[in-house]
């Protein structure tokens, strides 16, 4: 494969391999190959914007925006091209598990859910679940995804704590999913809202301004959310970027900036006093011991 990733291979066993790709600057017409083992399933986080694949065994070119992801299984082996609009960076997290691993995981002869859930899965039905576009990660999913690119503990401690990732990974897909079900047959406005945070509290984005890209009336906004979830609209985003903060600041190679940033602060003061007020130190402090 020509231009391979700066990080390749991160974990390889018996039944999984994950893999990671990153070239920050493609060359003009440039394609990533990626290889879909027989028998397997590929989850396949996007991790940079714009980033188009087409397989050989779809008829479909797809285009993903940063953190969209999705769950294929793929009964034979195949290639799938992956190119960036523009030359953007490509970078993305591929993990790769084989059937027997998850048939032995889910248990479908135990009861009819599980096959059920098995079912799915070989189906595909887990990739599209917003009206054929692939679905964002989740906060957890994303806190997730870079403890799995982190980690740096080699032999059985490793193999425990992928596949314990790999486990709640799936979890929350299958939570994500059957959620988008519930939504379906009792849609409301604070499911709405709520998906609507959890895919863009990482934006500079305020209360008053999920009204007006939702088109919902923002007191009707506050008083269902409030009800439903307990909290308030600001709160709950708050509590999102916190986490993820939270989860960022261990690792010393980003600077609080970037921390901010990536968490929907454009100034790094209103990051340091929102983190400062959840937590009673500041990043720094906190870093630092």
């Amino acid at each position: 494969m020509k231009n391979l990733s700066k990080n390749g291979l991160l974990f390889s066993s018996e039944h999984i391999k994950i893999m990671m790709q990153t070239e920050e600057q493609p060359e003009k017409f440039s394609r990533l190959h990626m290889i879909e083992s027989r028998a397997s399933f590929s989850l396949l986080f996007l991790l940079s914007p714009n980033i188009r694949l087409e397989s050989n065994d779809c008829e479909t070119k797809f285009l993903f925006r940063k953190n969209q992801y999705i769950l294929h299984y793929s009964s034979s082996e195949s290639t799938a091209e992956l190119w960036a609009e523009n030359q953007e960076a490509i970078k993305y997290l591929q993990i790769q598990i084989n059937y027997q691993y998850i048939f032995n995981l889910i248990d479908p002869e135990s009861s009819r859910e599980n096959a059920e859930i098995l079912e799915n899965m070989i189906r595909n039905n887990y990739i599209f679940l917003h009206k054929k576009t692939p679905p964002y990660m989740t906060v957890e999913m994303q806190m997730i995804v870079k403890e799995l690119i982190s980690y740096s503990k080699k032999g059985m401690v490793q193999r425990l704590f992928v596949e314990a990732k790999i486990i709640k990974l799936l979890i929350l897909i299958f939570e994500q999913f059957n959620e988008k079900n519930k939504a379906q047959q009792e849609p409301g406005i604070s499911f709405a809202v709520k998906k609507f945070i959890d895919e863009n509290y990482h934006k500079n984005i305020r209360a008053e301004d999920i009204g007006k890209l939702t088109g919902i009336n923002q007191n009707k906004i506050r008083k269902e959310f409030k009800s439903q979830y307990n909290m308030t609209v600001i709160n709950y985003i708050s509590e999102l970027r916190m986490l993820k903060a939270r989860k960022m600041i261990i690792d010393r190679d980003i600077m609080i900036k970037e921390i901010a940033i990536d968490c929907g602060y454009e100034y790094v003061q209103n990051f340091t006093r929102a983190f400062k007020k959840k937590f009673g130190v500041s990043p720094e402090k906190l870093r630092n011991g």
